[in-house]
């Protein structure tokens, strides 16, 4: 999992999903910037927490869900920096999840 790059473009090839992981990390920057490809099993997906982190993710497939809402293939969730929330998927999904510090959406 690379940094993001000085300047210009960055392409990862595609390649198999591991097979001993649910997570596939495609960014993983010091300064914050994560990006990672994540399946989820059925069941909860975490205890109440919050994140750091502007936190970005998008539904490809399955369903997922908070304690605001359920969201399915093409949904996007967008959280701030401190939001409490938890998450589960009666089904299984694929989400698609960023996450970007603060500081970096100044300009």
């Amino acid at each position: 999992m690379p940094p993001l790059p000085p300047s210009g473009s960055l392409k990862i090839a595609a390649r198999d999903w591991p097979s001993d992981s649910e997570t596939l990390s495609l960014i993983d920057d010091a300064r914050g910037y994560r990006t990672m490809l994540w399946r989820a099993n059925p069941g909860p997906l975490g205890l109440l927490h919050a994140h750091d982190e502007i936190e970005q993710i998008y539904v490809l497939d399955g369903d997922f869900f908070d304690d605001e809402a359920s969201y399915g293939p093409g949904d996007f969730v967008l959280r701030m920096p401190g939001t409490q929330h938890r998450a589960g998927s009666k089904n299984g999904c694929t989400m698609l999840i960023t996450y970007m510090p603060l500081e970096g959406t100044k300009g």
